[in-house]
């Protein structure tokens, strides 16, 4: 490629950020961050996925389509998807999840959800296999707590639930 051809390809580039998530590769990473809210006695589960390794899961679901951004109704197919590859029990029972809603933060969809809490200190069981139908190198992490105390755990494809002090 000529230089004159490269600095054309870096003045497109610039120009246009928004792009880049459409060129972006899988990440084959999720965050996950659940707490317990104090002000409101109910436990915060936050979902940060990278919206390319979303639409690759809808797609894998079999939606033609999938446009995370623009469509709500593949960001719900999203949260049915995800719903049934998160686990957060409480003394062997699901806790209940509510989904407050969702939001685009650069190229990761934003899942707000809450339940009651156990309470601080409770045992919570906490399990992800999101994406590992799709990646086999695909990692969750949920960190449990906020702010100094919070202890990471780490999911792969065919991880058991874990146990852990909600925080």
């Amino acid at each position: 490629m000529t230089r004159l051809a490269l600095q054309l390809l870096a003045a497109l580039l610039l120009a246009f950020p928004a792009a880049a998530p459409a060129w972006a590769h899988q990440q084959k990473t999720t965050i996950t961050n659940v707490s317990h809210n104090s002000r409101t006695g109910m436990v915060e589960v936050i979902h940060f996925v990278p919206l390319h390794d979303a639409e690759h899961a809808l797609k894998s679901q079999g939606v033609a389509a999938p446009d995370i951004v623009g469509d709500i109704e593949s960001r719900r197919a999203f949260v049915r998807y995800l719903a049934e590859r998160f686990v957060l029990e409480s003394g062997g029972a699901p806790v209940a999840l509510t989904l407050l809603g969702s939001e685009i933060d650069g190229g990761n969809l934003v899942i707000y959800l809450e339940g009651p809490s156990p309470g601080p200190g409770a045992d919570v069981r906490l399990g992800s296999q999101l994406l590992t139908d799709i990646w086999a190198r695909q990692e969750n992490r949920v960190n449990i707590g906020s702010g100094g105390e919070r202890q990471t755990l780490i999911f792969r494809a065919g991880d058991r639930p874990q146990t852990a002090p909600l925080r």
